[in-house]
């Protein structure tokens, strides 16, 4: 089912290009969703109550549709780093387990969960240091709308821009602000992203439910979009709030920490505050997972590679 795991090694190249064609495909098509996401999060008790649907139907009303592609060039820009080396990453740690148990003995696809969600998580977490800027810079241009809605200018007027403005005001050291619960939420993301894809799609397969086909690459994102979003959200709530966070002219921030975000958030609007954005979340994970692992899948039955 998938020489990957077998005795070929992986074609490294052509799988960060192929990687890389799919995760722009998949951030274009739901980029609104994760928009829409953001600026929900950034709502804290102090506002008016509001939902997703309310935000989105603002967003349209003020800006227009192509004010849900604010940020889209930072997004590509994270996922030309991000996504090729978390699923490369993956991919290349799982073949390295399987050859180790065969060597010791064991089953070509002898792979635990566990195993595979900590390789998951591993990678993820390398990903997103590497991608860690891009995302900060997505999410600062994304949240300028509220301040746009406001009459107010922008802080950037692009990415470069952008880029330019933090280092200068924060430092180059700035780009990494919040890369703490960054990588936190990057390491439950793929734990559950990678790990339950990986094994729900060869459950499916091996149960005889479907053949690798796009029937079971749809189940398999779905079950995975939900398990990374159940685990992960937390941690988004927590890094979007950290990364949108400017330096203030006495140099002081409202979060000191991940852990004082943490504790601030649950204190002032409870333990569900965590979740806010969950429906969002998912409803974004979900159509961003199956978009890109059909693409992916699809591309690297093209290129003659064999399936994830």
């Amino acid at each position: 089912m998938n020489e990957s795991h077998g005795h070929q090694q992986p074609k490294t190249h052509t799988k960060i290009l192929l990687t890389s064609l799919s995760a722009m495909v998949a951030e274009t098509a739901t980029f609104p969703i994760d928009l829409t996401k953001t600026r929900l999060q950034l709502h804290s008790s102090s506002t008016k109550p509001t939902n997703f649907f309310l935000v989105a139907s603002e967003i349209i009303r003020q800006q227009g549709p192509l004010g849900f592609y604010r940020g889209l060039s930072p997004a590509i820009l994270r996922h030309l780093f991000y996504t090729p080396i978390r699923i490369v990453g993956y991919e290349n740690l799982r073949y390295l387990v399987v050859v180790n148990n065969e060597v010791a003995g064991g089953g070509g696809d002898l792979v635990s969960l566990s195993t595979k969600a900590l390789l998951g998580g591993l990678s993820g977490v390398i990903a997103q240091v590497v991608a860690s800027p891009a995302d900060l810079v997505k999410v600062r241009m994304q949240a300028d709308g509220r301040i746009v809605n406001q009459g107010l200018q922008p802080r950037y007027s692009g990415l470069l821009d952008a880029f330019s403005k933090i280092i200068k005001a924060e430092g180059f050291g700035g780009l990494w602000k919040g890369v703490l619960p960054n990588i936190q939420r990057a390491f439950l993301v793929n734990m559950g992203e990678l790990a339950c894809y990986d094994h729900a799609k060869r459950f499916i397969i091996q149960n005889h439910i479907s053949a690798d086909n796009i029937y079971a690459h749809t189940l398999a994102s779905i079950m995975s979009g939900l398990s990374a979003t159940a685990l992960s959200c937390p941690a988004d709530v927590v890094k979007t709030r950290m990364m949108n966070q400017a330096a203030s002219k006495d140099g002081k921030a409202v979060y000191q920490s991940s852990y004082d975000c943490l504790v601030k958030t649950v204190r002032m609007e409870g333990l569900k505050a965590l979740w806010k954005g969950f429906f969002p979340t998912w409803s974004r994970l979900g159509p961003w997972q199956f978009v890109f692992w059909v693409t992916y899948e699809k591309f690297r039955h093209a290129a003659g590679l064999s399936s994830f």
